[in-house]
């Protein structure tokens, strides 16, 4: 999928309590926090969504690194 104008997604969210990516947009979310929900699509609401923001606000961004070289 070649999305030039829009930037890489910072939060991928998956539904159905699986635990994989099915080669989804693998190069677009090499950085991206990953969200696993057990919730199936057509269940998925906008309060199921606000929990994921949360979570996702609460999660320590570090693109590849490791919390020590953040500090320095």
């Amino acid at each position: 999928m070649c999305l030039n104008d829009l930037p890489d997604p910072e939060l991928l969210i998956r539904t159905s309590g699986e635990c994989r990516l099915s080669n989804f947009m693998l190069w677009q979310i090499a950085y991206s926090e990953l969200y696993f929900t057990n919730k199936l699509w057509p269940d998925f609401k906008k309060e199921d969504l606000h929990e994921a923001i949360i979570d996702y606000q609460n999660r320590e961004r570090r693109f590849g690194q490791v919390s020590e070289q953040l500090k320095s």
